[in-house]
């Protein structure tokens, strides 16, 4: 999978733009579809697919729900399924408890690039995308580097690499700082009222915190967006950038999802779109997670503070299986 070709698909963003108009002029219905074939190309920066009075249309809880199925997620953490159509709450655990989110922060950045900036924009990295902790993830870019916007993105939602946020983030707004208060403004804005951030990675930081309701909403709200669901359906991607003396080079990155690289399994009728996957030590392994019913009905899951990664996975899987129990 390359990026070198910027061939649209036509008939992807066709459909895409009049599933979008029909939300937006009121005919039919409000329904999310994700129900439309991924391609590798990116067919639409999504700056208009917001469907109006989209925050108002959600699914609401202000206390704990417990699962039909019998389902209890494990101590320490929290978790929530939301029917996203449905506007539901078919699971919930201290959904409204703040967190650190790790790298589930960059969709937040995703939501930021995609509605501020352009996907053939073109990015030059700066010295700063080296100032990260050890062992941070990363995708291998260098001060100087010039990649696009359509590029970052993939780098940064696939792997989960910090130094694309943080390319992403100067790009966008000039500094890590000032793209901090474009987050914080852009959550407030979709209703993420119980959250904050201070950097576009995730990496640990006073101050830096969500809830799993908020992760939900923000989620939601990326979903809007058709390139956000072409890159998380995404099992790898490579892409030529540049380098600070004009060489060309490769980069190559696969997916954090263990649900698409075949360490894990959904439940039966149960597909996963895509998501994004965080770890820290503070923030334990987290997943924010998109998949659809076997009528095709969309879903959210979000699962913050599991006490390792297998656990998570085990523990969605099971969270998933909720949607089997209706």
């Amino acid at each position: 999978m390359r990026c070198t070709n910027k061939c649209k698909s036509i008939i992807s963003y066709c459909v895409l733009c009049i599933l979008i108009c029909m939300n937006i002029c009121g005919c039919g219905d409000s329904k999310i579809p994700l129900d439309y074939k991924v391609t590798n190309d990116i067919s639409a920066t999504g700056l208009e697919s917001r469907a109006e009075g989209f925050s108002t249309n959600i699914a609401v809880t202000d206390k704990d729900v417990s699962a039909k199925g019998g389902f209890v997620l494990e101590e320490n953490a929290a978790g929530g399924l939301f029917d996203v159509n449905g506007k539901e709450v078919l699971y919930a655990r201290s959904v409204h408890e703040r967190m650190n989110p790790a790298s589930l922060t960059k969709v937040m950045t995703a939501i930021c690039a995609l509605k501020y900036g352009n996907l053939e924009d073109t990015i030059i990295c700066s010295e700063n995308i080296t100032n990260l902790e050890s062992g941070a993830s990363t995708c291998g870019l260098k001060p100087g580097d010039k990649l696009t916007l359509d590029q970052a993105l993939h780098f940064m939602l696939l792997p989960s690499a910090n130094d694309a946020s943080i390319a992403i983030a100067e790009h966008i707004s000039g500094s890590v700082e000032e793209f901090s208060t474009l987050m914080n403004s852009e959550a407030k804005r979709i209703g993420a009222t119980n959250s904050n951030f201070v950097n576009p990675h995730g990496l640990t930081a006073e101050e830096h915190y969500t809830t799993v309701y908020d992760m939900y909403l923000i989620t939601n709200e990326a979903i809007h967006y058709p390139a956000f669901l072409d890159i998380i359906q995404l099992k790898e991607f490579s892409a030529t950038i540049t380098d600070k003396n004009g060489a060309e080079k490769e980069v190559s990155v696969k997916t954090s999802n263990k649900f698409h690289d075949g360490t894990f399994d959904a439940p039966e009728s149960i597909t996963v779109i895509g998501g994004k996957t965080g770890t820290t030590s503070a923030a334990g392994s987290c997943l924010s997670l998109v998949t659809r019913d076997s009528k095709g009905n969309p879903y959210i899951a979000v699962i913050l503070h599991a006490s390792e990664r297998s656990v998570l996975y085990e523990e969605m899987i099971k969270l998933l299986e909720e949607i089997n129990s209706r």
